[in-house]
């Protein structure tokens, strides 16, 4: 995250002129000088949609720095709280008093509660939750670990309970870059991502880079820079992709700095991603299994110089990446920002209740504009049909992703979902007022 942000134009939707923040979900009382460029936008005005068609909604707000959802049942979602911990309810857009559970979680910067889904057992007849949290130390301030727990949901939807720790996971040197999405994916296995677990200008990072981080003198993978893959009891799916050695076989994708969003297409399970960048180079990804996202030599288009600056442009194929014996494949992005949105949540949308030309494309979130994009994809499925504006599959004007903005004005964009309604809904961050709207 740069700071000055909250001398940004708030009302500015597409200003591309200035800097992202790749630090988004931010404990102002700890960082006041970090601000969100649409956040102004969830108190002033309702967010707009491009599609004269479509209907946007306020379906609840309130909400203390929400960061992910997912549905349970009709009108029933449970909500991630980052900086208290608490796993809430929301029925009918109405906050249940009671939240199911309080995590002790470390929050400052980007720590705390990030991620959650949850999962049917049809032989237990249990449903089951999975959160990752940064979990909160004895010493104030102090972290004990990045961690996934699974937890049962009584039949109530009332609490969670009977813990149980599957993923321990890097937190130092923070106490940015940690992801937390989390997902179960068609194999009906577990995602989780994780940062670089740094901040941009951290120096100290340079002690804890790892060859997951396309570092060849680095230290062996520890869990960082990746999105990972586990079973729902915490254990390596097969052999692994890159390696049968602990941690290196959880890796399903590595070379990540940060990403906030993934999803798998409903038509070929193929999983895509967002990644943010240092302040330039933000991504949208197809991430097949092994890829390599080039961080840290590879951002974007461009080689990461010593100062994280662009440093000339890479090749299609680099040779100075880690491969893991050839068990790794870089492949460049589907799409790259020249200069930062923050891109978060990604969503497939597997429903037609928007119109048919939306059914099985993708819709992005952004932390910087509140932005909500649009993207189609190509017949193979394997690429984005970008049109005229983007041929060279770079944004770097407002005028080039003008035809792509979904909606704006949401304020800073966490999670995308589509509920049993076939609508989509979108939750946004804040502090005191955070809020999830229906698309309808």
């Amino acid at each position: 995250m740069m700071l000055g942000m909250s001398l940004l134009v708030l009302g500015a939707i597409l200003l591309l002129s200035i800097y992202s923040v790749d630090v988004i979900l931010v404990d102002l009382t700890e960082y006041d000088l970090f601000a969100y460029a649409a956040r102004a936008k969830v108190a002033e005005s309702n967010p707009t949609l491009t599609d004269p068609n479509l209907n946007v909604e306020l379906l609840a707000n309130g909400l203390r720095a929400p960061t992910s959802m997912v549905f349970i049942g009709p009108n029933d979602i449970l909500v991630t709280q980052k900086n208290d911990g608490t796993v809430i309810r929301i029925v009918n857009g109405t906050k249940v008093i009671q939240p199911l559970i309080s995590v002790p979680v470390a929050s400052k910067d980007e720590r705390g509660l990030l991620g959650l889904d949850v999962s049917n057992d049809p032989t237990g007849n249990k449903t089951h939750a999975f959160l990752f949290y940064t979990e909160k130390g004895p010493v104030k301030g102090e972290a004990l670990g990045n961690r996934v727990y699974k937890y049962e949901l009584d039949n109530n939807a009332t609490k969670l309970s009977k813990p149980q720790l599957l993923l321990d996971l890097p937190w130092k040197p923070g106490p940015g870059h940690n992801g937390g999405v989390l997902k179960i994916g068609p194999d009906n296995n577990i995602y989780v991502t994780i940062g670089d677990v740094t901040r941009t200008e951290s120096n100290e990072s340079q002690l804890y880079e790892t060859q997951a981080q396309n570092v060849q003198a680095g230290q062996k993978p520890d869990g960082r820079a990746g999105i990972l893959r586990i079973t729902q009891d915490g254990k390596p799916v097969d052999e692994g992709i890159l390696g049968a050695s602990y941690p290196l076989n959880l890796y399903f994708a590595y070379g990540i700095k940060n990403s906030f969003g993934f999803d798998f297409d409903p038509l070929t399970g193929n999983l895509w991603d967002t990644e943010n960048g240092p302040d330039y180079g933000d991504e949208i990804n197809l991430v097949e299994p092994g890829f390599n996202s080039g961080w840290k030599k590879i951002h974007g288009i461009w080689y990461v110089g010593g100062t994280l600056a662009k440093n000339g442009i890479a090749p299609a194929a680099p040779k100075d990446l880690v491969d893991f014996v050839n068990k790794g494949t870089y492949s460049s992005p589907e799409l790259t920002w020249d200069l930062s949105v923050a891109p978060t949540a990604l969503k497939f949308l597997d429903t037609e209740k928007l119109g048919s030309e939306y059914k099985n494309n993708i819709l992005v979130g952004d932390i910087n504009f509140g932005n909500i994009y649009y993207f189609k994809l190509n017949q193979d499925r394997k690429s984005l049909d970008l049109g005229k504006g983007l041929t060279d599959k770079i944004a770097q004007t407002e005028e080039e992703l003008s035809d792509v903005v979904f909606g704006h004005g949401f304020g800073g964009i966490t999670d995308l979902e589509v509920g049993p309604d076939g609508f989509l809904y979108v939750l946004v961050y804040d502090k005191n007022d955070g809020r999830i709207y229906r698309i309808h």
